[in-house]
């Protein structure tokens, strides 16, 4: 059988991610995934790309607030409103990769602390409810849209894609290199290169892309470290043009907002 074994979602851009055994399936991406980023003085988003000590900022969620600490000093966390009212925020013009959109800035509490732990003048935004982002028209149908993901709202990856990656390396890598909200078991290697129309449960999805992978892929998510794995060794056998192809771009075919939970069998259309 092929099923959902883990589900995983990244509230602030590019910090850790948090393990959940359900979630709520919106249009833009899992409820909390990716609402958050963190901005330079331009309004520019930043990423593990530019601040591999991201890595070392992880998150935790209780019912009423988002809660952001340092690994190594875990007692001191910096909690976020899950619910801040948007009248309390600023609005902000940011960027990310090739849209502008208007954000919500947090008081200037929140950027210091962020600005702090990472050595630059950051600030924390959100994207608003009303928001649209529109995903890539060329791969998804008018009117999908995406939260602060690089460019599609969901990332599937089986188990066996990274075996079959793990094989071939030296050292064997995590799946949490590669950040992915759906990490699904009993698929042969690469196999949702393929998949299209498909069921989580009873909940609708459909892949739309390969995804391309960056440096991130590199960078250690306990320490920080970067080295050249597994970009190389993917090269090898998953370079297509001048991009490196490792799991899958997914977006949800629902027209009402529905839950999925760890364990539930993948169907296909």
């Amino acid at each position: 059988m092929i099923y959902l074994a883990e589900i995983w979602v990244y509230p602030i851009k590019s910090l850790g991610g948090i393990a959940l055994s359900d979630a709520r399936v919106e249009m833009r991406g899992l409820e909390h995934d990716r609402r958050w980023m963190l901005v330079d003085e331009s309004g520019r988003f930043v990423s593990q790309r530019e601040f591999p000590a991201m890595t070392q900022l992880a998150c935790s969620l209780t019912a009423t607030h988002l809660e952001v600490f340092h690994k190594k000093m875990p007692q001191q966390r910096l909690r976020i409103p899950l619910q801040a009212p948007e009248s309390e925020l600023v609005p902000m013009q940011v960027s990310i990769w090739d849209d502008t959109l208007e954000a919500l800035a947090y008081p200037q509490v929140f950027n210091d602390w962020f600005s702090l732990q990472l050595g630059a003048a950051l600030t924390l935004v959100k994207i608003p409810e009303a928001a649209r982002r529109i995903t890539d028209p060329r791969y998804a149908p008018e009117g999908q849209h995406v939260s602060l993901s690089d460019g599609f709202p969901y990332l599937l990856i089986t188990e066996a894609s990274l075996a079959a990656l793990n094989e071939r390396l030296e050292s064997p890598l995590p799946m949490n290199r590669f950040r992915p909200n759906f990490v699904v078991r009993g698929a042969q290697p690469h196999a949702e290169d393929e998949w299209s129309d498909f069921r989580i449960g009873d909940v609708p999805f459909r892949g739309v892309k390969p995804c391309a992978r960056c440096v991130v892929t590199t960078t250690d998510q306990e320490s920080g470290a970067r080295g050249v794995e597994p970009l190389r060794t993917l090269a090898t056998y998953r370079k297509q043009g001048n991009k490196i192809l490792f799991g899958q771009n997914v977006i949800w075919t629902g027209d009402a907002p529905a839950r999925i939970s760890v364990g539930a069998p993948l169907v296909f259309e």
